[in-house]
């Protein structure tokens, strides 16, 4: 069954419909062109066509049916000479399963954890703060305000350097064969008000093995996010880039790209009873240029940190085994 689940999109064969749409979605370069211009930020018809050098009643066409092909995502917005359609992208990975599904079936455990829902906040240094969806959370720039009961409602939070640990349970781990796991979530650097360029080290470990390092280019501004506050200012940072890390029996990867050797086997996620994802930026980097941390009503995507696991059930076990 194909799935579309946060910016991730499992397909197969057997239900041709979607992979076929998805497909001529992306087979020509004018498509594939809008696709890689809208991974740095959300942009307008209008602006596409400026950047991309192509009539504008052709990439109207273009965003159409990326946009029914379920790639990108359109909202119209008021703009100078009357509304605009802001375009985003959905789907950052696409995973095509082209064997018969009896014969290489892999089911999926989705986990969303709020923002302010970490365990442990450690070496937290300013510039830090959290916010909600209303107001701020605390006293900015004390790090003391990330234990906080009041957290749990924050939809953004940064700091300058430290890491966060979010402990999610998993109640069937020694009941499956793990083929993946993956970690999603919206963050950019983070610097006063915003900048461009202003480039952060931000890594990501898994029970106490770090996945690698994505170097964000900068604090992303100029524009109100597509999902921030209307109390929020235009000043500050607005939004972030979606950023999916995975591990699996080979090594470790961001989107596509292969950036560490660390296995699934690496991580021995039947030896502790919660799997534990530390995200931050390290005082010893080459960029310490901090994190914004996004929720689900902050920024660009519509989701908090997401934990996805693929797995097969083992022998002699099944979904409803405890």
């Amino acid at each position: 069954m194909e799935e579309l689940e946060g910016k991730h999109a499992d397909l197969t064969i057997e239900r041709p419909d979607s992979l076929r749409r998805i497909a001529h979605a992306l087979s020509a370069p004018v498509r594939l062109q809008i696709m890689q211009a809208l991974s740095k930020r959300s942009m307008s018809v209008g602006e596409l066509s400026q950047v991309l050098d192509v009539p504008m009643s052709t990439t109207a066409l273009s965003v159409r049916i990326l946009e029914e092909a379920g790639l990108i995502h359109t909202e119209a917005q008021p703009g100078t000479r009357g509304a605009v359609k802001l375009c985003s992208r959905k789907i950052d990975t696409i995973a095509i399963r082209l064997a018969p599904e009896e014969e290489n079936h892999v089911s999926t455990l989705s986990s969303q954890m709020p923002i302010g829902g970490y365990s442990l906040a450690e070496g937290i240094k300013p510039t830090c703060g959290l916010a909600g969806e209303h107001t701020y959370i605390g006293e900015m720039d004390n790090p003391c305000i990330f234990y906080l009961p009041g957290r749990f409602d924050a939809q953004l939070l940064w700091f300058r350097a430290g890491e966060l640990e979010y402990r999610f349970a998993c109640e069937q781990m020694d009941a499956m064969e793990i083929e993946w796991l993956e970690i999603s979530f919206e963050a950019c650097s983070e610097a006063p008000m915003y900048r461009d360029p202003w480039k952060s080290d931000i890594f990501v470990s898994v029970n106490g093995r770090q996945l690698g390092v994505w170097t964000s280019p900068c604090d992303c501004g100029g524009r109100h996010g597509r999902l921030t506050p209307e109390w929020w200012s235009d000043l500050s940072t607005q939004y972030g880039f979606l950023k999916t890390w995975r591990v699996n029996g080979e090594g470790s990867y961001l989107e596509d790209a292969r950036i560490g050797d660390v296995t699934l086997a690496d991580l021995s996620l039947e030896d502790m009873p919660y799997i534990a994802v530390r995200i931050g930026v390290s005082q010893q980097a080459q960029h310490v240029g901090g994190i914004n941390l996004f929720g689900e009503r902050f920024g660009d995507h519509p989701q908090a940190i997401i934990l996805r696991i693929g797995y097969h059930m083992r022998e002699g076990m099944d979904d409803d085994s405890k």
